[in-house]
Parts: C-alpha cells; sequence; structure tokens
C-alpha cells in the first residue's frame, strides 16, 4: 500500500484572506515504511511575507522571491502524490490550501477522503491528550531537536514516524528476518515470502531437542492416592445406570 506523508506551510491561515502555500514536503511510504522518495518545493507565494507567519517557518520574502510559483510545481506535484492516502496532520488546513492553490491553476481538486488526518487518530487512541506534533513527537520518543522551526520535509519526517507508531508501530524483528532471508541469499529464492512460509526457512535448521517427561513421580502418585481416599464417593467411581 502507498500512502503520501504530507506537510506545508502557508503565509497565514486562510487561502480565501489570500494567503498562499510556501513550501509543500512530502514522504512516501510503502505498506507504511519510508521509501526515500521525497517531494520537496519551496513556492513563490507572490506576496509579502507577514511576520507571524515567519516566526513560525522563517521563510522570508527575499528567500522565495526566485523560487517557482505553484503552477510551475503542480503537475510535478499531483504525479508523486497520484491517488495515494494523503497523511496529513491536521488535515482540513493542509486541504484547503492545496485546493484553493489548485484551483487558481484551473485543476481538479484533490477530494477530503483522499486525506488521512492523524490530528484525530492521535485523538481517539490518546483522549484529552495533547495531538500536537511535538507532543506526539515526545510521547513516541521520536527526536524532533531538530525542529527549531517549521519546515515541510522535517515535519513530513517526523510525522511519517508518528503515523507508524499510531498505527501500532513497526515490526522491526520481522523486517529483519526478512530482509536476511531474502537479501543475505538471493539464490534461496526467499524474497518476497509470506511470514508463515518466512517463519518455517528460519527456523528449519534449529537443533531438535527431545520433548521434556512430564510423568509424575512415585512420591507425586501417592499423595494423588491418599487426596482421593478422602473425598466422599467421587463421581468417576459411582455406578452409572
Amino acid at each position: 500500500m502507498r500512502e503520501i506523508v504530507l506537510d506545508t506551510e502557508t503565509t497565514g491561515l486562510d487561502p480565501n484572506s489570500g494567503h498562499r502555500i510556501v513550501e509543500i514536503g512530502c514522504v512516501e511510504l510503502h505498506n507504511r515504511v519510508p521509501t526515500g522518495e521525497t517531494f520537496w518545493e519551496y513556492i513563490n507565494p507572490e506576496r509579502d511575507m507577514p511576520t507571524e507567519a515567519f516566526e513560525v517557518h522563517g521563510l522570508s520574502e527575499a528567500f522565495l522571491a526566485d523560487k517557482p510559483i505553484f503552477q510551475k510545481i503542480a503537475t510535478r506535484f499531483l504525479e508523486f502524490v497520484g491517488e495515494a492516502p494523503l497523511v496529513i496532520h491536521n488535515a482540513s488546513f493542509d486541504m484547503k490550501f492545496l485546493n484553493a492553490e489548485l484551483k487558481a491553476c484551473g485543476l481538479a481538486p484533490i477530494p477530503m477522503s483522499q486525506a488521512v488526518d492523524t490530528v484525530q487518530i492521535a485523538r481517539k487512541r490518546f483522549p484529552g491528550a495533547q495531538a500536537s506534533l511535538d507532543a506526539l513527537c515526545r510521547r513516541f520518543s521520536i527526536d524532533n531537536a531538530k525542529r527549531t522551526k517549521h519546515g515541510a520535509l522535517l515535519d513530513s519526517e517526523l510525522l511519517a514516524e508518528v503515523y507508524l507508531e499510531l498505527m501500532g508501530g513497526r515490526q522491526a524483528g520481522l523486517e529483519l528476518a526478512a530482509e536476511r532471508a531474502g537479501s543475505s541469499n538471493p539464490a534461496s529464492g526467499q524474497e518476497g515470502m509470506a511470514p508463515a512460509a518466512l517463519s518455517a526457512a528460519l527456523s528449519k535448521d534449529r537443533p531438535v531437542r527431545p520433548a521434556r517427561p512430564h510423568a509424575a513421580s512415585a512420591a507425586e502418585e501417592a499423595a494423588h492416592a491418599a487426596f482421593l481416599e478422602k473425598l466422599n464417593a467421587p463421581i468417576w467411581l459411582r455406578e452409572t445406570s
């Protein structure tokens, strides 16, 4: 299953007030494992940068002046995303900005049904707890020391780790076993094996140990017989009609 973890940075809070996207960062997951494929672009918003927004992400009007406008990157962005689910922290915010930009380019919007909101997932798993990205990084012991300011790609990478934990964590031991079984011996034909077959393949060389004896000792049998003599008409000694 292919998923895209996505984050944006903007000039403000509302595209209907003229605010624009200034950065997009995407991380590709396959079967909830990062593939190393990313999409990352700074974008010229064709407007000024409010002080409040600059303090959040540190992207100045001067820095963004020579970056491409959204229309120049829109097609590549849509090709990268495709029809994959978009894993987004507070999805309604990013989706409204993305669709406002796409509409301005004359392109079809991305349906909200394509978005997976990790804020909602976190609130369901941990009712009443903080659901910010920083709070979830602390909860799952994910190192976010580099996050001195918001950044779309860095935040997507952190969110990918948070998302894996929210969905139950990665089975690192099984992945390592699969990697060893498949990649260390390509000629063995073990690549892509199902878990049951892989388990059998990994255990076939283990030494066979004899079963441990479980018979009662003479002392245990004597103690058991003495206990039975104390029972009053046990059911197994009654005559059947």
